[in-house]
């Protein structure tokens, strides 16, 4: 079972403050580009990769050197639903704390090293740091998908240098990209984008995070952008901007008229865009915003319609606060009959870099020239009217929308938590994370997504401590903590429930352990129309559970009873009865041989044929399943383990095993299932013995239940058919 991963408090305060004070530093921008990166330890605490797992090993000594003691570390990053900020816990293992996370997708990724909640540390092995965020690192994963992001090969770029200047209070910096070629003398003028940044976000960030170097050269090589000079700064008043764009008009060789002059900015910085547009049309032609925060038009229509040739919105899905600005605006700009472009909605990202990065990728080839296509970018769909999620405390939680947006919310309990968050199975494949939530009144409150269809489990962690979300009505024996919800679509058919009148039934089987030496408990699930007088005895599978787990699991938690009645129903399944005992004791075979197994033939008409049973389990059932196949060769037919090793080969009879077993069948998850190092050389233990098995294949996804109930999904139909 996975082990509960532990919480550190999110960077986002502390990033704005350090932020807005690297604004206002004449220096600040100058020292990023000059500063020399900090030395490498020999050991790095992050390796990606080539497939995209990011794999953390921090010393626990390096740590508490840093931040003191410390019992619980977590890394910090972009790594939730639509990229947002979350948490992933570390385990410790001996001295150092681990995890491995993935596979993520192509892009950038920033994270920071927390202990304790608040005590946070910059990984010092990773020399890619982030201006404006003291603590923060980032690492690339290469993909197709990020092609753009990437660095271009060396002297073929633009060159970023500083640009300090004069406004009526103080002396300030800017940013300045210039396109290869740029020379500061010579008959050819160039356009000007200037660039800005928002609340908390430093112009920095336009480097470190939107990778905006990287984007512009390559479309720069690619000659799929007019040769332009980008000027980024911080978000300024209107008196700062004229003396930003009086500076670089005598620092550069830049045309000077309106026509070549384009403005955009992410959050405030998109909002200023817009305003800039929309009440002072004779200043640009070309305007973008992203997650731009205005809502009124504003402004004469015919002007704006004469001087803005390109007026281009971007926004997130609704975890972005510009979403139901944007629906707002585009009312607003409709009503006055003012041109504009929409993106369309980003359904994969919010009001984050990623998001930002794509929006500058489709803006700038847009401007200082004729383009043909002024649709929304593919895959991105149309605003569908403001999102607005139940008043808080009229509705249980979490409260989930149709396109898998998932809203939690609290009690009122823990109106006095100082952190809150959700920890639940919605990282790559069913890894685990943590979305801080927000406090909202006396509640606190956040909402996630959009998430895969399929089942999430999730528990509360209200400052450190794991906590049940009374609201909702599901339970897990086994982990009291954890509650459940269904995402619905076709990829989680199979663990939807069927209708009631054709589904199969699932009975509590009462059995004297004298393993345990105590009355015991097993589910057992019959098909439809089970039969009891029929003439043949139906096949049994016997199906355990985890360590950590009992017989309930995988009723609660495996959906095994949804996946079995799908399968019935769609005419893949051999009818057969499931029983799924308590597999925690001392001794298990004889458990099951002995108390198991004739309580469920005294119970219901199944088989004793040893080709009409089969024994399945996952994890520490996976262990007991091959504890068997050892024992007793032969005894059940069909045999399948679960993330689990095969462990030694000493005393094993092959030509038993192989001559008793119509299929041995193994399954695991990727390298963030903890067994997968294990597994793997269980197969050549397997191949050295000459044992017949099949091997699945690596399910995609750590050791839980997403990964299992694809087991079981496979597994079913291909029981009893040999």
């Amino acid at each position: 079972m996975p082990s509960l991963p532990y919480h550190g408090r999110s960077g986002a305060q502390s990033g704005l403050r350090l932020a807005a004070a690297i604004a206002a530093g004449v220096m600040a921008i100058a020292a990023v580009l000059l500063a020399p990166r900090p030395a490498v330890a020999d050991t790095p605490w992050l390796n990606v990769s080539e497939d995209g797992y990011a794999s953390f090993s921090v010393p626990a000594a390096s740590v508490e050197a840093s931040v003191g003691p410390v019992s619980q570390v977590v890394i910090e990053g972009n790594f939730g639903p639509s990229s947002t900020w979350a948490e992933f816990g570390l385990t410790r293992r001996g001295d150092v704390w681990s995890g491995v996370l993935g596979p993520l997708k192509p892009g950038l990724y920033s994270y920071q090293v927390t202990g304790d909640d608040t005590k946070s540390l910059k990984d010092p092995t990773n020399g890619a740091g982030v201006a404006s965020k003291l603590h923060w690192s980032t690492f690339f994963v290469p993909g197709d998908a990020a092609r753009l992001l990437a660095d271009v090969p060396q002297g073929q770029g633009g060159k970023v240098e500083t640009l300090t200047y004069r406004t009526k209070h103080q002396e300030r910096s800017a940013l300045v990209w210039t396109p290869p070629g740029y020379a500061a003398e010579g008959p050819k003028a160039y356009p000007v984008l200037s660039l800005r940044s928002g609340d908390g976000v430093s112009a920095t960030d336009w480097l470190d995070l939107g990778r905006a170097k990287q984007i512009l050269d390559n479309l720069s090589v690619q000659k799929a952008m007019e040769p332009m000079v980008v000027v980024i700064s911080d978000g300024n008043g209107p008196g700062d901007d004229k003396d930003l764009r009086k500076a670089v008009a005598e620092r550069y060789r830049v045309h000077r008229d309106p026509a070549h002059q384009a403005i955009a900015g992410v959050a405030e910085g998109g909002t200023q865009a817009l305003r800039a547009a929309l009440t002072h049309p004779g200043q640009y032609a070309y305007a973008g915003s992203f997650s731009g925060l205005l809502t009124d038009g504003g402004g004469r229509a015919d002007a704006i319609n004469r001087h803005v040739k390109l007026l281009r919105l971007y926004t997130g899905n609704v975890t972005d606060p510009a979403y139901n600005a944007t629906n707002r605006l585009t009312k607003a700009l409709d009503r006055a009959r003012i041109a504009y472009e929409f993106d369309g909605v980003n359904p994969d990202a919010g009001a984050n870099w990623n998001a930002w990065q794509e929006n500058l990728i489709d803006f700038v080839p847009r401007l200082f020239r004729k383009v043909s296509d002024h649709g929304p970018s593919a895959g991105h769909g149309r605003l569908k009217g403001e999102f607005t999620p139940p008043a808080p405390g009229t509705t249980p939680t979490p409260f989930v929308t149709e396109d898998g947006f998932v809203t939690f919310e609290t009690t009122t309990d823990f109106q006095n938590a100082e952190h809150v968050t959700v920890w639940a199975n919605w990282a790559p494949n069913g890894s685990w994370l943590r979305v801080p939530l927000t406090r909202a009144g006396d509640r606190w409150r956040a909402t996630v997504g959009p998430l895969d269809p399929w089942f999430y489990y999730y528990r509360l962690i209200v400052d450190r401590v794991a906590v049940k979300d009374v609201s909702n009505p599901t339970k897990v024996t086994s982990e009291p903590m954890w509650s459940t919800f269904l995402v619905n679509g076709e990829e989680a058919r199979l663990l939807t429930d069927v209708p009631a009148d054709k589904a199969g039934k699932v009975e509590s089987l009462t059995y004297r352990s004298t393993v345990a030496n105590q009355d015991r408990t097993a589910l057992v699930w019959t098909p439809p129309g089970y039969d009891p007088d029929r003439a043949e005895p139906y096949p049994v599978f016997y199906l355990q559970h985890g360590g950590g787990q009992s017989y309930t699991d995988w009723i609660e938690m495996g959906r095994a009873a949804q996946i079995l009645d799908h399968h019935f129903l769609d005419g893949n399944l051999v009818p057969m009865v499931v029983v799924m005992g308590n597999g925690n004791v001392s001794d298990f075979n004889k458990e099951l041989l002995e108390n198991i197994i004739p309580a469920a033939r005294a119970r219901y008409h199944v088989s004793s044929d040893p080709s009409q049973q089969a024994l399945a389990g996952l994890s520490m059932g996976g262990g007991q399943t091959f504890g068997m196949l050892k024992a007793h060769p032969g005894q059940f037919a069909y045999v399948a383990a679960f993330s689990a090793g095969f462990g030694s080969g000493a005393g094993v009879d092959a030509e038993a095993i192989n001559n008793g077993t119509k299929l041995l069948r193994l399954y695991v998850g990727d390298q963030t299932d903890f067994v997968h190092q294990s597994f793997m050389a269980s197969l050549t233990t397997l191949n050295d013995l000459g044992i017949r098995y099949e091997f699945d294949g690596v399910t995609p996804g750590p050791h839980g239940w997403d990964v299992w109930q694809k087991n079981l999904i496979d597994l079913a139909p291909r029981l009893f058919k040999r």
